[in-house]
């Protein structure tokens, strides 16, 4: 539901702003970021949003995979025990409830203590854990939990290493089976083979430079170069045909599909995670800035959103009515990558324009009386989804933190 209040407009609000003002704002979030934590915590782990009706009855009132891997990055930054305890321990209720196979699931509910594997599998779970592991441990300078959950790790990675394709060295997936659960990509997904990619130099694993290259040949066909598989190559041909080159890279390709609506997460962790590098991520950057993926607010998550009549809609994108254009996955404005957006701007030296992005995030945290909602709509930015989402106010705090995150992801 739309809402008025101070911080709805960022061009008015920007206009009067002073630069104390600015600073008071991000004061004021950071510390609204940190009760925000302190409150969505249980003795499980961090809960992915803040305890209500519409809450429990979506099942948000759990520790997710993915939402408590991207929490405990900020929470182990933010220099507070209490937060640093607590996405610890969101990462041992995961721990427990580890598919024999390895795999981490998608969601712990915390009141049935029963874990749930999604419909498709969830891929991108056991790829978070694993990076909130060691983001934790090299936070505290050490390998502690590591060492502690030495075998849970082993099991995970041999898990991810059995959905990899054996010349492409990436991760295979089903469709709606990572943190877009409702959207058409499948096969060889951007998003999930960043994350990979970040975790087999995170944990020493083999053939990282293949995986790199691999994926640099399918998500950026256009100006691919060195000597992949040949049958990545007829994929990454087939793709370079027909797909629109918008100076990022595809979110997915399949056997002869592939998407090019402008995955605005994959990119951003393209850069963040290494795939792309120097002026390809700075190229990458730009190309996202001159589409406005952060006006109003950062940071909308496509481009270009599936219509109905794309070959590529599926019946299950209206589900809930969620997935239409401009809401949800599809084409909305998500605060907590818009949190990661910031990082990357950093990361490529945009300095000025993560500034001005990260006073939009404030505003639209503060958006509903401080609702840190889950997603606005793409267009309108009307507040949707659930009040007090966990990881907007985590990846506020990375990035207002004075230090920047470690994304290099050197051993």
């Amino acid at each position: 539901m739309a809402t008025t209040d101070a911080y709805h407009s960022p061009t008015s609000t920007n206009a009067s702003m002073t630069p104390s003002s600015d600073a008071e704002l991000l004061a004021a979030c950071r510390e609204r970021a940190l009760r925000l934590l302190r409150e969505n915590l249980s003795t499980e782990g961090i809960l992915a949003a803040s305890p209500g009706e519409k809450a429990a009855s979506r099942n948000y009132l759990s520790v997710f995979g993915r939402d408590a891997g991207v929490c405990a990055l900020g929470m182990a930054g933010s220099g507070d025990d209490v937060l640093r305890a607590g996405a610890q321990a969101g990462l041992v209720s995961l721990a427990a409830h580890q598919a024999p196979n390895g795999q981490i699931p998608k969601f712990v509910h915390c009141e049935l203590k029963e874990p749930d594997f999604w419909y498709l599998g969830c891929i991108d779970a056991t790829l978070w854990w694993l990076i909130a592991i060691d983001a934790l441990d090299r936070q505290e300078g050490g390998t502690r939990l590591a060492k502690r959950f030495d075998t849970q790790i082993a099991l995970a990675t041999r898990w991810l290493l059995a959905q990899e394709h054996q010349h492409f060295f990436l991760l295979q997936q089903n469709e709606a089976s990572d943190w877009a659960d409702i959207m058409p990509r499948s096969g060889f997904v951007l998003y999930t083979n960043a994350l990979w990619y970040l975790v087999k130099r995170r944990y020493g694993l083999p053939r990282a430079d293949d995986t790199r290259e691999h994926a640099r040949l399918l998500f950026r066909p256009f100006e691919a170069t060195g000597k992949p598989h040949r049958r990545a190559r007829l994929l990454a041909e087939h793709a370079r045909a027909h797909a629109r080159d918008r100076g990022l890279y595809l979110s997915f390709v399949n056997f002869t599909a592939f998407g090019d609506e402008g995955d605005v997460f994959g990119n951003i962790l393209a850069v963040l995670c290494g795939l792309a590098v120097d002026d390809e991520a700075r190229g990458v950057m730009r190309a996202l800035l001159a589409a406005g993926v952060d006006d109003p607010y950062p940071v909308r998550v496509t481009i270009e959103p599936i219509e109905q009549e794309n070959p590529l809609w599926r019946p299950y994108m209206e589900r809930h009515s969620q997935n239409f254009a401009w809401q949800y996955h599809n084409g909305g404005i998500w605060p907590f990558v818009g949190g990661l957006w910031v990082e990357a701007l950093r990361k490529v030296g945009e300095q000025q324009a993560a500034a001005q992005a990260l006073n939009r995030l404030a505003q639209a945290n503060a958006l509903g009386d401080w609702a840190f909602c889950e997603w606005l709509h793409g267009r309108t930015a009307a507040l949707e989804g659930m009040r007090g989402q966990s990881w907007n106010a985590a990846t506020f705090l990375i990035a207002s933190a004075a230090e920047p995150f470690d994304w290099d992801g050197h051993p």
